[in-house]
């Protein structure tokens, strides 16, 4: 791997913009998922639908956020001297943290038999969603060594100790499953497939199209039925993640667009073209395999590669030549502490259910206050996690 001699080297606050953003949004269609009688635009569109809404575009935009970033963090550790192992290393815990995160908090929604757990389902999902903080906290230089120690690999064993407190519904075994990987566990596995990719290529800009384009591929054969390769399990479960993959592929493909070997021009005729390609891509694999975000159909990630690609698009234009930034203060503290804004909606709710505890009268689960709720929550969370910013608890993968 080689640094990136061109590449833009200085903090670009419209990707934080988006980040930001992305992060509220899904805050607040998380906090909707449980308010009833609200439009379907409101929520995702059920499986068998060939359609999405601006919901489903939420977890996309996230993966390619993510995409976004790595031109950057690469370059970054390359130019420090980091070594190939300590590059490594640093992403494989990335990696699992993401995945383990997500197993665990997919295992807390369901599949228990909590009469035979010695503890509540709850506080197992209050101490699961709680954990993180201590084992991925970013601790300050002058933080006791020995304590830091402590809480990070006293964490890890708390979660030992939780994997064999599970027990599973129906078969009464000990430990969880991979029933799904979770949101953080899908992104860790799109994550890790793609900076592979990244690596063993140097981030060559077409090599990353190739395995965007790939990636599509491998989804688009997949879904025929005289494809060989659906017959091999291993290929299955690549594929799976390929899916994702090639939304983080995206978000890669547009940072280098934007910011490496950056013109003078005021348009980005290549990010334009680039958005038009798969648009029109997306819309002729649509009668084939429909759009579906549960489904994960090309079709779908390549209109949500587009959207977010003109989302962006716009942020750059706004913030980055038109230098209108102040109205994005609002959505930086979810932008630097994503991952804890993410948790502390489980971290609450597993909370209040472990004693007991009501706060929500009925009539803000349902319609138009049950939607004003959750708007109001996203602010307020958005708010506590300024306060943990405030303080340095910061989670750092």
């Amino acid at each position: 791997m080689i640094i990136k001699e061109n590449l833009h080297n200085k903090r670009i606050i419209s990707i934080d913009a988006l980040r930001g953003i992305t992060i509220f949004i899904m805050i607040f269609v998380n906090e909707l998922s449980s308010v009833s009688n609200v439009p379907q635009w409101l929520k995702h569109m059920p499986a068998e639908a060939d359609a999405m809404t601006f919901v489903d575009i939420v977890f996309p935009a996230f993966l390619f956020i993510v995409g976004m970033s790595v031109p950057f963090s690469f370059n970054a550790r390359l130019i420090k001297k980091d070594s190939p192992i300590l590059i490594w290393k640093h992403t494989l815990k990335r990696t699992f943290a993401l995945i383990i995160m997500g197993l665990f908090m997919v295992n807390a929604e369901y599949g228990y038999d909590e009469s035979k757990m010695l503890i509540s389902a709850s506080l197992w999902g209050f101490i699961a969603y709680t954990l993180p903080i201590p084992i991925w906290n970013k601790y300050k230089n002058d933080f006791s060594k020995i304590w830091k120690n402590i809480l990070i690999y006293g964490g890890l064993v708390c979660f030992v100790g939780l994997y064999f407190l599970y027990v599973q519904e129906g078969t009464g075994e000990r430990g969880m499953t991979p029933k799904w990987w979770g949101i953080l566990g899908l992104i860790g596995w799109a994550y890790l497939f793609t900076v592979i990719w990244y690596w063993f290529t140097n981030g060559k800009l077409l090599a990353i199209i190739i395995f965007f384009f790939i990636c599509i591929l491998f989804n688009s054969l997949s879904r025929t039925d005289d494809f060989i390769l659906n017959n091999f399990q291993v290929f299955n479960f690549i594929n799976s993640h390929l899916i994702h993959a090639s939304l983080v592929s995206a978000g890669i493909i547009i940072s280098l667009l934007f910011f490496e070997n950056q013109s003078s021009s005021k348009i980005n005729w290549k990010v334009i073209a680039f958005t038009i390609i798969i648009f029109i891509m997306g819309y002729f694999l649509r009668p084939y395999f429909e759009i579906s975000k549960i489904r994960g159909t090309p079709s779908w990630t390549l209109y949500s590669a587009a959207i977010c690609t003109l989302i962006f698009y716009l942020l750059y234009w706004l913030m980055e030549i038109k230098k209108i930034t102040n109205w994005s203060n609002f959505f930086m503290p979810a932008a630097a502490n994503p991952l804890l804004i993410y948790i502390l909606p489980g971290i609450i709710y597993y909370f209040n259910n472990a004693i007991g505890i009501k706060i929500l009268p009925d009539f803000l689960t349902n319609e138009i206050p049950g939607v004003i709720w959750s708007l109001i929550f996203s602010v307020i969370m958005l708010y506590l996690v300024k306060i943990f910013n405030k303080y340095n608890i910061r989670l750092n993968l």
